[in-house]
């Protein structure tokens, strides 16, 4: 099996931040083996396609390796370099892992060739000659050599010629020492009274003679002047390099991994970063893929050693010194044995690290202590690199490397799991012995890759477990793990939380599981604060080790595995009596538990949500009713005259609306709940009842609550006995509010109030009595048409959210006094006669959301500034707060002539949302923002151009602009992120694609391109259709997506062109890359195929991927969709990439065409070649594009 690294490169799915690392695991030679066989053949092309998108590394095949039984064949003349040269030689060889054969017997002179040496030159893929100067006296070894070049004559047996201390004309022309020799074999054999013994050593002399001619004539290593130790190391090297050895070792094929695997190797070639960390949560796959990566490259370096499981083995007495002679063995020390003190091998560890360029991987380090004794603190040699993989991040930069003057460089990478695709893959690969889940069993499957999510380890245990199963048994396992995770799994993840430093940290992270997931942070920190715990540095370490994670919205995040972690360790403090519990989170559990009045002293925190319990018991009661009322209408109308059977049908109908009514409104009293089962819930602290139907007086709620969510409440104001002096985050959302109170109350620690979607709110006020209010959210409240002045006394406000209270006239002037406020939402206040007045003075604000706000063109009459934003858009005056980092005014009808033109003084912009509004260009004051970047443009159906973008802009997204023609950025910025979708009109992307006429592209750029021959070419009879934006019109089109650029057209035909050299009938294609003379460099390769087109067949996208398995490159690209509109008949798809960096000659190369709808039925490929002279060498029209794959290596990323 041909050893290929295949990366391919979706680029349609290429964005900032998309996720990028990911879990590994592996599959053996068979079972990769069968599973291709099976993908290929359910599942055709694509999937062979989806199987290269991973990293693809097999092993050399069974029936190759099992030819050879050793990798070298030594052969020397053991008098001369026995206990020398040859024995160093050796040595090094084992020590790099190299089969060697090495007979060290002493055979008389005249003896036969042995048995065993012929058989180990047979099973030898290389030989290395050491050609000393009484190496010919030996005829056993000129028997050798002469079998060593049969050898390489008749198969593709390795030589290597060590001339050690002889001069290789001495061996070719047999003189000096080689000529004696020969002469006292010529001698012996004249001397010989046997006449057919005499022609056959007559014969003999004739092959050593030519033999050792032909020897010296091969290319090898001379000894003369050169010290042995580097001459040994090249040696090795050099049969590394020819064997391909690297290639040899039993390297895992991995799933997911591509994106981690090309930044650690990229690590690897950098020589400025020295330390590598890789993070994850456990099982999430760290070692797989650092063992994966040091298999592939260990042989770059001089030393090398993986310690593997650092945390499991230093559990263990004595086991770090274990440790440190198995390193030291590694990179060469002959003493390891005799060490039996720590701080002595890590004293000889320092030493060695410093003269030799080593790659060491530390698995599983838990302790930076263990850094201390594993690498020292002095550094290492240049080029050496340290790779360490850990649960806890922390740790690293606390060793005593990084207290040096000068630490060395670090960079950390983040391991996350699969995603869907991958996931599935994995479980196939265990459940299903590599196959993909089958049609029956693929239900089942999603179930269980969700319920994974993405988590290595999971996948694998599950898969085994459900291997051979039928789909029944696939679903009680689905409701066991429901219930509890696997104990296999569990043992894993519960390593980290026993890692945690202290009490408060554990408690938290079970707080978090149970109550916080999904919540912001810093809301969840002021609360946790208030439950006397530590959160600021307890988040931090949770974070440290993988068991908690902050989204991009500032949201807490944890994986679902590690979510039930926490809450099976709070079940197991009571299994069967949650009363006796610390939290509850099961809502069946948080009823009963109030409903039979069992709360307790211990419980801390509950949450019940009585849709989620109406929800189940009103469809396990319909569903039962249901049955027995059509269990009894069958039986009742069985044997009854149609007449009669009819109008019981009716009385039938009338009998279950009522019985329904009677029954739901018994069904409700039956689930409400007394205020009475709170008594005794001393230390309750997190409540949480939504939709839940309270009965009794409310002096008996618990008092020392800090977070009160009551969603649906049904009240029309707080009843005045609810004592909450202690609480810090009030939720009444979705309730019957109209005020909160009848009387103001003093809520000293309220910092979050929260009132969204209350749908009869109509003032809010009392704001004196909040004195640490910090966030106020309002949004939806549709009939709310006051909010207090007091809001003005909230010095602490950092956040108003008023968004789509469309009722709301206006806002409280005293904003302008809110010295603090950072974000203003008023989306969606349309009815606003006039914008807040004095908004220009709130300098701290940042956040200004503005959406369909709608606001009337209004002057104020105060001095103050006001900002106004006429309905008519005939004129702007806006006045906007130089302190705005973040602005978004969506859907305004803002047009180039209406614009503000007050923007330029936003000097601190960097979001800036204009979404669907009514602008042809983008205009100048918003070019000139010096910060800006990030700029959405969505829906802006009249927008034309975006010329000349902010230079410092990060992210551009423009999708549903149906207008938009041409995009262009600044010259010295760097290359943005882009997100744009269908648009018929856009021809051009500065860096990334263009569009143009085929009749207007210069002639010389088509000769360059190799497309000879091509009047069906510039033929202007068909419509074409761009493969990024879907655009009419008759287009030659330039894509610079990714590394290559890529020039596309296609036209009606059914045959390809006649310069087409390699051809196939498939949609593959395999060929080695043929060799012109020094002369002719590689430019690209042209890429053309014939599809068959139907008018019942809509728009296809095919893709085209070309691989390079000896350079280890893949790239894909889309060519040009064919358009609706198009004739009936055969369509010639024709690509020119730009590949001249990529290609040499005689590199494998295999390109593929993909698409589930396409019948490929001539595929062909044709290499294109530079063989201008250089007398007539002209200005080359390709030199433009040649430099923007320059910019696209800095980093591009278009998602359409």
């Amino acid at each position: 099996m041909v050893v290929a690294f295949l990366v391919a490169v979706v680029l349609d799915n290429t964005v900032p931040g998309s996720r990028q690392e990911r879990g590994v695991y592996v599959w053996s030679e068979p079972e990769a083996a069968q599973r291709d066989s099976v993908v290929a053949k359910d599942y055709g092309l694509p999937f062979r396609l989806l199987s290269c998108m991973m990293v693809v590394l097999s092993e050399i095949s069974a029936s190759s390796s099992s030819t050879y039984h050793y990798d070298v064949f030594l052969s020397f003349r053991g008098a001369d370099t026995r206990y020398g040269f040859t024995d160093h030689l050796h040595k090094a060889l084992l020590d790099a892992a190299i089969d060697t054969f090495f007979y060290d017997v002493e055979i008389q002179t005249g003896e036969d060739l042995k048995p065993e040496l012929e058989n180990a030159i047979k099973t030898s893929r290389a030989s290395v000659i050491v050609l000393s100067k009484d190496y010919a006296s030996s005829t056993w070894c000129l028997d050798e050599l002469v079998l060593i070049l049969e050898q390489r004559r008749s198969s593709k047996h390795i030589v290597i010629p060590i001339f050690y201390h002889v001069k290789p004309t001495d061996v070719r022309k047999q003189q000096s020492s080689f000529g004696d020799a020969m002469a006292r074999h010529k001698q012996k054999m004249e001397a010989e009274p046997n006449e057919k013994k005499r022609s056959q050593l007559a014969n003999k002399m004739k092959n050593w003679e030519k033999a050792l001619t032909e020897v010296a004539d091969l290319k090898g290593e001379e000894a003369n002047g050169r010290r042995e130790t580097i001459l040994i190391e090249r040696i090795v090297k050099e049969i590394n390099s020819r064997l391909e050895l690297n290639k040899q070792s039993k390297i895992p094929l991995l799933i997911g991994m591509e994106s981690s695997v090309r930044t650690i190797t990229s690590f690897l070639k950098d020589d400025a970063t020295e330390i590598l960390t890789i993070w994850g949560m456990g099982g999430i796959g760290k070692t797989h893929l650092s063992n994966y990566v040091f298999k592939l490259h260990y042989r770059d370096f001089e030393r090398s050693s993986f310690l593997e499981d650092i945390e499991r083995r230093c559990m263990q007495p004595n086991k770090l010194l274990d440790l440190q002679k198995q390193l030291l063995k590694d990179i060469g020390d002959i003493t390891w044995m005799d060490i039996h003190d720590a701080n002595v091998a890590a004293s000889k560890i320092e030493k060695l690290l410093l003269r030799k360029k080593t790659l060491l991987v530390l698995d599983g380090i838990d302790h930076f202590e263990q850094l201390d004794m594993l690498v020292g603190t002095r550094g290492f040699l240049p080029g050496s690199k340290i790779i360490i993989t850990t649960k806890d991040a922390s740790l690293i930069e606390k060793c005593g490397l990084f207290m040096s003057q000068v630490p060395p460089k670090h960079m950390m990478h983040l391991l996350k799991g699969l995603d869907h695709k991958e996931s599935l893959q994995l479980l196939g690969l265990h459940a299903f012995n590599g196959d993909y889940p089958n049609k029956r069993y693929r239900k089942q499957a999603r179930k269980v890759v969700k319920h994974c999510g993405g988590h290595p380890l999971a996948l694998k245990v599950s898969g085994s477990s459900l291997r051979k199963q039928d789909v029944a048994a696939w679903k009680d396992a689905l409701k066991l793990l429901q219930k509890e995770t696997n104990p296999k799994i569990q043992q894993v993840l519960q390593i980290s939380f026993d890692s945690l430093p202290s009490n408060n940290d554990k408690e938290l992270f079970k707080h978090i599981a149970c109550f916080f997931i999904g919540k912001d942070s810093e809301f969840a920190e002021a609360i946790l604060r208030k439950c006397d715990m530590i959160p600021t540095f307890g988040l931090s370490n949770l974070i440290d080790r993988c068991l908690l994670e902050v989204g991009l919205d500032n949201e807490l995040r944890m994986h679902q595995l590690l979510q039930e972690l926490g809450r099976d360790l709070v079940r197991q403090e009571s299994p069967n009596e949650p009363w006796e519990r610390s939290r509850i989170w099961h809502h069946e559990e948080s009823y009963d538990v109030l409903k039979q009045e069992k709360g307790t002293a211990k419980i801390q925190g509950l949450v019940l949500d009585m849709k989620m319990i109406e929800n189940y018991t009103s469809h396990r009661t319909s569903t039962f009713t249901m049955e027995r009322f059509g269990d009894d209408l069958r039986r009742k109308i069985g044997a009854r005259p149609l007449l009669h059977r009819v109008c019981d049908i009716f009385s039938w109908i009338w009998c279950l609306f009522a019985w329904v009514f009677l029954l739901r409104s018994s069904y409700s009293n039956e689930l409400d709940i007394k205020t009475n089962a709170f008594i005794g819930m001393d230390k309750l602290r997190i409540l949480q009842l939504n939709y839940v139907q309270l009965h009794g007086s409310y002096k008996h709620f618990p008092t020392c609550l800090r977070w009160l969510s009551m969603h649906g409440f049904p009240l029309s104001y707080l009843p005045l006995e609810l004592q909450l002096g202690n609480l810090v985050a009030l939720d009444m959302s979705y309730s019957n509010l109209q005020y909160l109170w009848k009387k103001p109350k003093l809520l000293r620690s309220l910092k979050f109030l929260i009132l969204s979607c209350c749908h009869e709110l109509v003032s809010v006020g009392g704001f004196d009595g909040f004195p640490l209010l910090e966030r106020l959210i309002l949004a939806g409240c549709v009939s709310l048409v006051e909010v207090c002045e007091s809001i003005g006394n909230c010095d602490r406000l950092l956040l108003l959210d008023l968004s789509e209270c469309g009722n709301l006239k206006k806002l409280p002037r005293s904003i302008r006094k809110l010295k603090n406020l950072r974000t203003l939402s008023i989306d969606g206040c349309s009815n606003h006669g006039e914008f807040p007045v004095g908004i220009k003075d709130m300098e701290p604000l940042e956040v200004l959301k503005a959406d369909n706000v709608n606001i009337e063109s209004q002057v104020s009459s105060s001095s103050s500034s006001v900002i106004v934003v006429p309905r008519s858009l005939k004129s702007s005056t806006i006045s906007l707060p130089g302190s705005l980092v973040s602005l978004s005014l969506r859907n305004n009808k803002l047009s180039n002539e209406s614009f503000p033109v007050g923007f330029g003084s936003l000097s601190m912009l960097e979001e800036l949302d204009l979404g669907g509004n009514q602008i042809d260009s983008l205009p100048d004051c918003v070019r000139s923002l010096s910060r800006l970047r990030v700029l959405n443009v969505e829906g802006c159906g009249r927008l034309k151009t975006v010329l000349c973008a902010p230079r410092t802009l990060e992210h551009l997204n423009f999708p549903d602009c149906v207008s938009l023609q041409r995009v262009t950025f600044h010259p010295a910025a760097s290359f943005p992120s882009l997100h744009c979708e269908y648009s018929k009109t856009l021809t051009e992307i500065e860096g990334v694609f263009k569009k143009q006429a085929i009749s207007e592209v210069d002639e010389e750029m088509l000769r360059r391109l190799g497309w000879i021959n091509r009047q069906h070419v510039k033929d202007d009879k068909f419509p074409t259709m761009s493969d990024l934006m879907n655009a009419q019109g008759k287009t030659f089109l330039v894509q610079m997506i990714d590394r290559p650029v890529v020039f596309s057209t296609y036209f009606q035909g059914n045959r390809l062109p006649d310069w087409v050299t390699h051809i196939s009938c498939s949609s593959e294609l395999h060929f080695t890359l043929p060799s012109y003379g020094k002369s002719c460099r590689i430019r690209g390769l042209n890429v053309c195929f014939v599809t068959n087109v139907v008018s019942s067949t809509k728009s296809v996208f095919p893709s085209t991927t070309i691989t390079n398995s000896t350079k280890r490159y893949s790239d894909k690209i889309y060519v040009p969709r064919r358009p609706v509109a198009l004739e009936e008949g055969d369509i010639v798809w024709l690509s020119h990439w730009m590949l001249e960096n990529e290609f040499k000659d005689g590199d494998e190369v295999s390109v593929y065409v993909d698409h589930p709808k396409v019948h490929v039925k001539e595929f062909g490929v044709s290499v294109v070649y530079d063989d201008d002279d250089d007398g007539n060498r002209r200005e080359d029209p390709l030199a433009d594009y040649k430099s923007l794959k320059l910019i696209h290596r800095r980093g591009c990323s278009l998602c359409l």
